[in-house]
Parts: structure tokens; sequence; C-alpha cells
């Protein structure tokens, strides 16, 4: 009965390790401004019991503009932006593939559907913020730092 009951608490253990084992859960990145090319911050990914993925700004670079939301409205409106959410509600769609997510962008505060996809290497991340259809957005690529 006691090695029966172990070996369920160590399965089901095994089995919630690997649902939460996505390769960006706790990965940082620094994000590159896709048309000066130059670095804006690093971002850390967060990922719940459900498999849903997040991300927030945790160290805004040198060189960025400004240190608050200022564009942003509603809860996000003058926030600084170390901290700040900008990723919510991405999923994995296939292996190393993800979609359904939003992403604000800091710069004008407007927030976009996002989809992104991590290199076969996990040293890049393209992602692409659009409106209604992914033709009508702009991509950035991430570069891992940790």
């Amino acid at each position: 009965m006691i090695k029966t009951t172990l070996s369920v608490i160590g399965l089901s253990l095994a089995s919630t390790l690997a649902i939460a084992a996505d390769p960006l859960h706790g990965s940082r990145w620094k994000t590159i401004d896709d048309q000066t090319k130059k670095p804006l911050s690093i971002v850390q990914f967060s990922e719940t019991s459900k498999g849903v993925l997040s991300a927030k700004i945790i160290d805004v670079l040198e060189g960025s503009e400004g240190e608050q939301c200022t564009k942003c409205e509603g809860k996000f409106h003058n926030k600084p932006l170390e901290g700040l959410q900008i990723v919510s509600g991405l999923k994995s769609i296939e292996k190393n593939a993800y979609d359904g997510g939003k992403i604000t962008d800091p710069k004008n505060g407007k927030t976009y559907s996002f989809s992104a996809k991590l290199s076969p290497d996990g040293k890049t991340l393209s992602g692409r913020g659009y409106i209604c259809v992914s033709a009508l957005g702009r991509s950035q690529t991430w570069i891992r730092t940790h």
C-alpha cells in the first residue's frame, strides 16, 4: 500500500514537472528595437500552472526612452517600465512555437496580438506583434541572456 502510494505521488510529481518545463519559463531576453536595432530592455518569462506564459521588463537598458509608460492606457498608464508586464496569454502551440498572446509596446502604449518562435538552438526568440492579421504587424528578434 505504501509502495503504491509513493509510486503514484512520484508519477504525479514527474508529470507536473514535465508540463511546467516550457523552455521560455524563467528565461531572460534582451529586447532589440526593430527600427534602430538598439537594445531596449531585459524581459523575463514566467509560466502559470496552466501553461500560459507572460513576460515582464526586469531591467531598462541605458538609452531606452523614458522610465515610465506615459503613452500606455489603463492599468499601465504612468507605471514604471521596470516591472511592467509586456507579454501575457502566450501559449505553446507546438514545439518552440507560441501564439494567442498579447504584447504591449511601451513606446506607443498600444497592445497587439503576439506570436513567437524560439530558434532551434534556443538563443533567439522571433516575435511578431500584429492587429487582426499577422501580415499587418512588425517583428522583433530578442536575444537570450539567461
